[in-house]
Order: structure tokens, then sequence, then C-alpha cells
């Protein structure tokens, strides 16, 4: 059976993780870590928080939850001020 939803924008998910990784550099900041600071405490590198902040890496779910745990947010927290017409 077919789906009779469109397909998304072709830019929807570019968007998607730059909104994703705006608000987790606002909770980043809100804690008051820099990219350095938050990298080591993650055990990743300073370009990958980069990436992730400025939408340049798809995030997975593990890092997603591994942000929540470091920064003390409820993942769902990410989706908000989301849109998908975006």
């Amino acid at each position: 059976m077919a789906s009779n939803k469109p397909k998304p924008k072709p830019d929807f998910f570019q968007k998607y993780r730059e909104q994703i990784g705006d608000n987790i550099r606002v909770f980043r900041e809100q804690k008051e870590y820099s990219q350095d600071e938050l990298a080591d405490i993650m055990e990743v590198s300073r370009s990958t928080i980069s990436k992730i902040e400025n939408g340049k890496f798809a995030i997975t779910i593990d890092y997603i939850m591994k942000f929540g745990w470091y920064l003390d947010f409820d993942f769902a927290l990410l989706k908000k001020n989301i849109s998908k017409n975006s």
C-alpha cells in the first residue's frame, strides 16, 4: 500500500540537523562548557562536537543520549521549536 504522504523538501533533513545542533549548542552554553571541555567529557573530538552543532554530522541516537546525559536534558527537548515545514 503506497503512502500518499508527500516527500520531504530536499533540504529538510539538513535543516533538521542544524536545528538540533543549535539546541545542543544552547544546552552546552547553559552548562558553560566549551566545545573542547564537552568533547573531553564525552570522549569525542572537538570537531565532532562542532560538526554536530553546525548540522554537518548525521547524529545518532547514541550521541543524542550522550549529550542528554552530560548536558542534563531530556532528548525530547531537542525537537522543541523544530518545524517540519522549515
